[in-house]
């Protein structure tokens, strides 16, 4: 029988190669000296991951929906899921204050030098596609594991995050979509709209992003996390996405892709007064022991994405592609 949803990718080692032989009921899954053996934030060990997430969402063709909560691949994935939180808690850990945390996130620094600044003043189109295509792992899917924190909250923090989750969805639209608007900007691009077409493509950088999402969103215990990160998404998003809605007009990308950033200048604004007084507010009035986890989740949202940015900018400033698969249109402009 055959399953909706995107083809598996390729594997990058023997743990992705290992549960994507499992999920097709082909072999055998990895072994946990193999998992411990593995680079952290690497290719395999994230690739891994990512797929055993993937069945939360909306699975793999020709995979069984079973898999889903296959006991023997759990216990494999929550192997993969101690190394990995436990290499967040000791690389991103800056705060112990929530007050702390927020305060840098809120100040612009006068001379930016990230992903939306190097797109914005210098960036080209076919590194706008790059960063579209690695995106898409999330927008594609924008704000779904976030919902998973609902049923974990209560009170004025789960009607806060409610309603910024509603806006997230189109406000009941189903044109409105934030995940809609993100095909219609790739469409624009010239880039393929399935949903999880450039997994194979994507960073273990970007890879990386996507999981922590998944791992802070698919654990109770983690919901302050979780808060945090989202938080942290909402806050920063208003500028980067002004800075990236002028790289799309700069570049040419097209009016739907000018419009998903435009769209996020406006509406992230007042998503971050209500992430900040009623989401993480509400929380913290509720269950104030969670406040070092909040602050864990800004921090490691912020490690993440600089070590995803820092991928993009070394590869792009050197001009070559910053895709583990190049895109094949792009090949001709991509040297290296």
């Amino acid at each position: 029988m055959e399953h909706e949803g995107p083809r598996l990718p390729t594997p990058r080692g023997p743990l992705s190669s290992g549960v994507d032989a499992y999920l097709r009921g082909a072999g055998r899954l990895p072994s946990l000296e193999a998992i411990a053996r593995a680079e952290v934030y690497g290719d395999d060990l994230q690739l891994a991951l990512y797929l055993c997430y993937e069945l939360h969402y909306r699975g793999f063709a020709d995979v069984s929906p079973e898999r889903e909560w296959d006991p023997d691949l759990l216990r494999v994935r929550a192997a993969m899921e101690h190394r990995f939180l436990s290499a967040l808690r000791a690389d991103a850990h800056v705060h112990d204050s929530v007050d702390e945390a927020l305060a840098g996130l809120l100040v612009e620094p006068v001379e930016g030098t990230g992903v939306s600044h190097f797109l914005r003043d210098e960036g080209e189109l076919w590194q706008v596609r790059e960063y579209a295509a690695q995106r898409s792992l999330y927008h594609l899917k924008e704000a779904d594991p976030h919902a998973w924190v609902l049923p974990r909250l209560s009170g004025r923090a789960k009607a806060a995050m409610a309603a910024v989750e509603f806006d997230e969805w189109g406000g009941g639209r189903a044109e409105r979509v934030h995940a809609r608007l993100f095909a219609d900007l790739m469409a624009d691009l010239g880039l393929d709209t399935a949903y999880g077409r450039y997994l194979d493509a994507a960073s273990a950088e970007a890879l990386v992003t996507v999981n922590m999402m998944s791992l802070f969103g698919l654990h109770r215990a983690l919901r302050g996390a979780l808060v945090g990160h989202f938080a942290t998404v909402e806050i920063t998003s208003s500028p980067g996405s002004r800075r990236l809605a002028e790289a799309m007009r700069r570049t040419g990308a097209g009016p739907a892709a000018e419009h998903f950033y435009d769209e996020h200048v406006e509406a992230d604004a007042v998503h971050e007064q209500v992430v900040r007084h009623d989401v993480i507010g509400g929380l913290l009035e509720s269950e104030p022991y969670l406040a070092p986890d909040i602050a864990f989740g800004i921090d490691a949202t912020e490690f993440v994405e600089e070590r995803f940015g820092t991928r993009l900018l070394t590869d792009w400033r050197a001009s070559r592609s910053s895709l583990h698969a190049p895109l094949a249109q792009e090949a001709a402009h991509i040297s290296g």
